[in-house]
Parts: C-alpha cells; structure tokens; sequence
C-alpha cells in the first residue's frame, strides 16, 4: 500500500508529502490563497495525467511534438461535497502532426490509459477538444 503524507501547518494550511517524498503546500482558505487547494490540485492532476499519456502517444506514433499546453476548467456542485460536475480539457499542440494521431492520443488517455480521468469521470463528464499550431518557423 503506498501513503501520502498531510501535516497542518496553521489556519486551513497543510504541507503534503507525497508517496515519493515531494513536498506540496496546500491552502484550503480560498481567501488566504497562499497555496493551491485541494480541489484545484485534481485539475493539475487530470492535467499532468493526460498530457503524459498523450505525448508518450504521439512519441511512439512518430508525431514532431514541439509544444504541449493542457488547460483544465471545471464546475462544482453547489452543495457540499461539492465535487467536480464537468470537467473541459482543452489541448494545446504545437508541431507537425497529424490529426487524426492527435485526436486518437486523446481519446487513448481519456478511455483508457489516464487514471485521474477514470476516478474524475465517476462524478463529472469530461469533455475535451484540441488546437493543432504549426511547427515554430526557425
């Protein structure tokens, strides 16, 4: 079994050890802010899973990957326990690739290969689209 670490620090702060050894601040006080909250840490965590898996894909597809740039936005219940109810992943490629490579990339991560995803989908529908920018000129 692998364990994660939480430690409070003060107010509504915890310092967060990961199964790895990193540590992560957290801030539940949305007012304070003085580091991201749980919450928002799910949408990095969605964000950092399926960018993995889509340019692994692409590498072994042979795509030219040059940039990658994922952004996740999301809406909550409004009552408690007010988790994520949709979920919009927009990708953002750069490179000479091909289209269809790209769109099946994404739907491999979503279906398939991101975990975050799996666990996320159980209360949000997830949607996604992309944006396909030519190589830098250079």
């Amino acid at each position: 079994m692998q364990t994660a670490r939480v430690k409070w620090i003060e107010h509504e702060q915890f310092l967060g050890t990961s199964v790895s050894g990193h540590a992560v601040p957290f801030d539940s006080d949305r007012d304070r802010n003085t580091a991201p909250g749980p919450m928002e840490m799910l949408l990095l965590a969605l964000g950092a899973c399926t960018a993995t898996d889509v340019a692994m894909i692409l590498g072994k597809k042979r795509q030219r990957l040059e940039g990658l740039e994922v952004m996740v936005s999301g809406e909550r219940a409004a009552d408690p326990p007010r988790v994520w109810t949709h979920l919009e992943i927009l990708y953002r490629l750069r490179g000479e690739l091909n289209e269809k490579a790209v769109r099946d990339a994404i739907e491999l991560s979503q279906a398939k290969y991101c975990s975050v995803a799996a666990m996320l989908g159980k209360t949000a529908e997830i949607t996604s689209r992309y944006e396909i920018h030519p190589p830098e000129k250079g």
